[in-house]
């Protein structure tokens, strides 16, 4: 079976449902990933993640390769035989973390030398070691070493660190190319295109990249501050640029609007802190809206918080899970993590099965005009 195959695309929008196949599973597309960065996923257990059918999981090269480091990971066979988890995998580069010291960091043609947030250390990220070091971590799915373009940016700029991430997309596929999987699974490498909000340097980089053959294609440095507007149109050229027996993926998106109207353009791929990040502080996604768990309506409510989402968060009150934030109970931030999770599952599931039955679009639009409610 082939890495990635389209089974159905949406008559009426570029919306597809596909399969992706790894030594570790099987992942049905689209999906979202929920965020792993340093090998768990914050506020949730592993069973748990099983439990809500969670298909693939994220970790991050850069907080991986700082801690617990190589060594230890190497030591343990590879992420997966840290942390337990046996489906499949997919690290970041750790470019956009990296990016994200300003400070701490100096880019060169050869790489990133950077300081680390923890201790002050100095290293360097190159392609060819971002690509070792996912070779160690053992991840499915690998992120090549690009440079996150900051928005906004003057179009010199964004030219020319379009092009830098091209050239190191050549070393990133030449290193992975002649080094082979430690652990006895496939590993798989996909482009990342920039280029910022202009439309030519978006098509030129993502064209470039398509000419050495990646096994997918990603698309960065959006969601930076940029308006939707800009995000959906950048996602529909790039998406227009990759072939179609190639996934697509959205990285750091989003909101559940802006997932599904990257869906409608063609993406298969996507994950966002949102989900989790939102459920630490109190924030519930639903099918009718967000939910704000600190606000005093919700006191005496007996409602679940989602009847087409039915998750063991559903086992509890609005009433008793705004209590538990109030008391400050650390099971608060886990049953609303289950929730917001299984939230996101649910919409790229159902979406999934609507593209499958050709009701995609007026479903997508009908629920995005529900979940634009107040609660």
């Amino acid at each position: 079976m082939p890495f990635f195959s389209a089974i159905t695309t949406a008559a009426d929008c570029k919306a597809r449902a596909g399969i992706l196949q790894t030594d570790h599973g099987c992942i049905e597309t689209p999906i979202f990933m929920p965020v792993g960065t340093q090998g768990a996923v914050k506020a949730i257990e592993h069973r748990e993640l099983d439990e809500l059918g969670v298909q693939i999981i994220l970790g991050n090269t850069y907080h991986l390769y700082l801690r617990p480091g190589n060594d230890v990971l190497s030591s343990f066979g590879g992420l997966h035989q840290f942390n337990s988890w046996n489906k499949p995998l997919l690290t970041d580069s750790g470019g956009y973390q990296v990016f994200s010291l300003k400070d701490l960091r100096k880019i060169t043609e050869k790489g990133v030398e950077f300081r680390s947030h923890l201790d002050g250390s100095k290293h360097i990220f190159t392609p060819e070691n971002v690509i070792e070091t996912q070779r160690i971590i053992g991840s499915d799915i690998m992120m090549p070493l690009d440079e996150c373009t900051p928005y906004p940016a003057t179009y010199d700029y964004a030219k020319k660190s379009a092009d830098m991430t091209v050239r190191w997309a050549k070393r990133n596929k030449e290193a992975f190319d002649n080094s082979s999987p430690r652990y006895g699974h496939t590993q798989f490498l996909f482009g990342i295109g920039q280029g910022s909000t202009y439309p030519d340097l978006r098509r030129a980089c993502m064209n470039n990249l398509v000419e050495m053959n990646f096994d997918g294609y990603s698309i960065g440095g959006l969601a930076v501050g940029e308006s939707a507007e800009n995000m959906y149109e950048m996602t529909d050229i790039s998406t227009d640029c990759i072939p179609q027996n190639k996934p697509r993926y959205l990285m750091g998106v989003g909101t559940p609007e802006n997932i599904l109207n990257a869906i409608e353009l063609g993406v298969d791929m996507f994950d966002c802190v949102m989900p989790t990040r939102n459920a630490r502080n109190a924030t519930l996604f639903t099918s009718r809206g967000k939910i704000n768990l600190r606000n005093a309506k919700y006191k005496f409510s007996n409602d679940i918080v989602d009847p087409e989402v039915i998750t063991y968060t559903s086992s509890f009150t609005l009433g008793y899970l705004r209590h538990l934030f109030i008391a400050q109970e650390i099971l608060a931030l886990q049953l609303a993590t289950i929730h917001n999770i299984g939230f996101y599952l649910w919409l790229v599931k159902t979406a999934r099965q609507k593209i499958l039955d050709g009701s995609f679009r007026q479903w997508s639009k009908n629920l995005q005009q529900d979940m634009s409610k107040r609660l």
